[in-house]
């Protein structure tokens, strides 16, 4: 694909899954990357990955969300400019809403939708300027529909649903695109490290996830929606049928998710 050569890409959550997978794809297609998360060795070991003089690093922590507008001065700096920002950072959540700490929904929010808000609305200026940029913002499944275990997650993809749609609307006429990105079931260590219910990981893989697409063919086909400007994607497999029957069978919906719960069965 000829879209992303030489074109800037800030890829936050770049050092493990769906972003080093990202990383990886559009530094052979001749992207200038900058890749941002808070290990600042995985990142450097990314970068010596993508095998081009053409990447650089930039550590930060979405959760310090009062940080991130300097550092957004910081990235648009590196290359004089970006061209696409993909929000891929973040962490899950496998606990029960009565048995989890109210901290462990704030540093859901806190990463899933302020850290993306406070970079993207620092981003605006410059791609209102430019009259293009577009944001790509990796949400999930849970962002469509509830389900158990990932209270806290799925609201704040919920949030961040409601963000992008109503950002899309803004920014059109100044040429500012937004794809959203709903995987399903991707073979990474979401599950590994999403938050218990007092804060601590999970360190457990899920079935599904183990049993999930590879993170390599998520990344393909997100830069392939990207590349044609879509506005949302579901990616995964039989799973994303959980978003049509919500839509047209939400009594059902609600009965196969209360049977998850009764089965002690994980969801998505």
């Amino acid at each position: 694909m000829g879209y992303f050569r030489n074109k800037t890409v800030w890829i936050t959550g770049a050092s493990s899954g769906i972003g080093e997978a990202l990383a990886y794809q559009l530094a052979a297609q001749g992207a200038n990357l900058i890749v941002s998360a808070r290990n600042i060795d995985k990142l450097q070991a990314v970068a010596e990955r993508c095998g081009t003089a053409t990447t650089r690093v930039l550590p930060l922590d979405l959760e310090q969300v009062y940080s991130l507008e300097q550092k957004t001065q910081e990235a648009l700096s590196i290359f004089n400019g970006i061209d696409v920002v993909v929000h891929c950072g973040g962490f899950s959540q496998r606990s029960m809403a009565h048995q989890t700490d109210i901290g462990v929904y704030a540093r859901l929010i806190n990463v899933h939708f302020l850290g993306v808000a406070a970079i993207s609305n620092a981003l605006l200026p410059h791609f209102f300027e430019k009259k293009s940029g577009q944001f790509v913002a990796i949400s999930s499944l849970v962002g469509k529909f509830g389900s158990p275990l990932r209270t806290g997650y799925s609201a704040a993809k919920h949030a961040l649903q409601g963000y992008f749609d109503s950002l899309r609307a803004e920014t059109a006429q100044h040429g500012v695109r937004v794809t959203v990105v709903c995987p399903g079931y991707i073979k990474t260590d979401v599950s590994v490290n999403a938050l218990s219910a007092d804060g601590t990981q999970h360190k457990k893989m899920d079935k599904n996830q183990a049993e999930g697409m590879s993170a390599e063919l998520c990344a393909k086909k997100i830069l392939l929606a990207v590349a044609a400007q879509k506005k949302e994607v579901y990616i995964g497999g039989k799973e994303i049928l959980g978003v049509y029957i919500k839509r047209f069978f939400p009594f059902f919906m609600d009965k196969i998710l209360q049977n998850q719960v009764l089965n002690k069965k994980n969801s998505i």
